[in-house]
Parts: C-alpha cells; structure tokens; sequence
C-alpha cells in the first residue's frame, strides 16, 4: 500500500491509503488515437493488444507522490493521464489528478502487464473534486514535457481529455472502483513524433481552461547503479 496525501482547491489536505492501483490502456475515445498509440508502441515491439480499451492491475505500492523515479536502464519513459482516486464513499469524495505512468519499455515487449508493475505510478500532490469539473472535464487540457541532459523541455504530449474514456465510463463498467483507496489511471494519449521519450526529465500538467487552474508534477529519470553479481 502507499500513503498519499492530496491539495485541494480550498487549502484541505485529504489522506488516501492506496489499495487498488490499476492501469487503463488503449483507452482513447477516438479509434485514431488509439491506432497512434498502438503503433507507437509497434515500433517498440510490443504487440497490439487482443481487445480495448486495457485493464491492468499494479502494486499499490508503486503509487507515488515523488520527485524522482529510479529505473534500472536507460529505455524506459513516462505517459500524460489523469488519475482517479477514490478518498472515501461519498460522491464527493471521487478525486482527479494529474498521473504519469513510468514504464519499462525494455520489459514491454514481453507483456505489458510486466512492464507497468516495473516502475512507479507518479501522481500529482494537487487535486480536484470531480464534481466539481465534470461537467466541462472534455475542455481539461493534458500536456507533457520532456528534458534531455539538462537541455531545454519538449512538449511530447499534447490533448484534451475529449481525447480519452472518461471517469464514468471506468465508474459504470467496473463499480467496485468504488471502493475507497482505488486508484485508477486513465491511459495516455498519443506522442508527438519526433520527440525522444527516453528522457531525463518529465513534467505533466492537466489545464482548466474554465477556471484558469492547473494540477501538475515533475520527476527525474534516476539511472539505479549496475548489479553486483
């Protein structure tokens, strides 16, 4: 489990014990975008998934509110999404933050299952109510951003969250999300090409363009010494 605490607009602080974390994948509404993503990863050698939208279940311990993520080899890359927590059992208490999925894309190739369970989950220390956005959550703006070796940042990502299944479609199709300390991230939108996503840096931020507000998150790629043995 993780022990997670997050913002909210009117200065509280809500605590959250994750134990749930699950990963949605290929989850955009749009079938271009999802055909984007797919081929993004078939120049990784990962092959096409069986059905979509993806579902995969990850160690609640690999949420996280953290400044860096380390990772064991240089092939390995963050996705732009919104994450779904569940803080309690009232409408209310149904959270939206901002997420970035780090993963193993070099364990990729061999299931992606693996590879989400491979590195951490990185959630923003800010939050919003659902209810409170939900009504023009399509205008919400999620974008990324990458550094390399100290340089300047690269937007990689770049979409409205028209661009993906929304939180009451995941709410609808799976109730026990319901139960609190779930987490549920949502699956990432497409990349922009030309951008190498083997980055040492990621910032990740979700816009409202309705009230001017923003929720966002910063990471370093951590290279973990060589093993011994």
């Amino acid at each position: 489990m993780s022990e997670l605490a997050f913002e909210l607009p009117d200065g509280s602080s809500v605590p959250v014990t994750v134990t749930r974390l699950l990963n949605a994948g290929y989850a955009g509404r749009e079938q271009d975008e999802v055909a984007a993503h797919v081929a993004e990863l078939a120049e990784l050698g990962v092959p096409a998934p069986t059905v979509t939208p993806a579902l995969y279940p990850v160690a609640p311990y690999l949420a996280a509110q953290t400044d860096a993520v380390p990772v064991q080899h240089e092939r390995t890359s963050g996705e732009a999404e919104w994450a779904l927590v569940v803080a309690g059992p009232e409408p209310s208490d149904l959270l939206l933050t901002v997420a970035c999925d780090h993963t193993d894309r070099a364990l990729e190739v061999h299931g992606v299952a693996w590879s989400k369970n491979a590195g951490l989950d990185v959630l923003g220390r800010g939050a919003w109510r659902l209810v409170d956005v939900e009504d023009h959550l399509d205008q919400l703006r999620l974008r990324a951003w990458v550094a390399h070796d100290g340089g300047p940042e690269q937007l990689i990502q770049d979409s409205p969250l028209a661009a993906l299944l929304p939180p009451r479609y995941w709410l609808d199709e799976i109730p026990e999300l319901l139960d609190p300390g779930t987490v549920l991230l949502s699956g990432t939108v497409a990349m922009l090409p030309g951008v190498d996503q083997f980055a040492d840096r990621w910032r990740v931020e979700i816009a409202d363009p309705v009230t001017g507000h923003t929720l966002d998150l910063a990471y370093g790629v951590q290279r973990m010494p060589a093993p011994i043995g």
